[in-house]
């Protein structure tokens, strides 16, 4: 249901770290079948240091409180969604200042196996609450939580 979700999403938020991992995949796949930025949608990249851009690309370069860049991405969004797509400190730090409404989390094998924490910090407050599992294939699995908007 990628191209469904993608369509309703109007600015995408990520780590640097998520941000060089999309630049790697694009330049595995050969001067010969160049890869295109995935995303059409305006993207903030959050880092604390120097990244090179992607031509043609709209990627905003951020540092800081993510409070005012939230109320920039959801202005950008004309009533889409904002998408965070990783990492999971950069999800938290939205979460501490009630910034996230839905965690929709795949899980594959592997990441069972090795690799940071999905978010590394416990999020219990406040509480989350399971919405639908969906598999796909013999492989994925899909979990949707509502974040509550109680707190404490």
């Amino acid at each position: 249901d990628y191209p469904d979700f993608i369509r309703k999403i109007g600015a995408i938020a990520m780590g640097s770290t998520t941000y060089e991992w999309i630049r790697a995949d694009l330049a595995r796949s050969g001067p010969d079948h160049p890869q295109p930025w995935p995303y059409q949608q305006p993207v903030w990249v959050f880092t604390t240091r120097s990244l090179p851009p992607v031509p043609g690309a709209a990627i905003r370069f951020v540092s800081g409180d993510v409070r005012p860049v939230h109320d920039q991405m959801v202005t950008a969004a004309r009533s889409k969604n904002v998408w965070l797509v990783g990492g999971g400190e950069l999800v938290g730090q939205f979460h501490d200042h009630g910034l996230v409404d839905e965690l929709i989390v795949t899980v594959a094998p592997v990441t069972l196996g090795e690799g940071a924490p999905l978010l590394p910090r416990t999020i219990t407050k406040p509480p989350l609450r399971l919405l639908s599992v969906r598999a796909y294939g013999e492989t994925f699995v899909q979990l949707r939580y509502e974040v509550s908007r109680e707190r404490g």
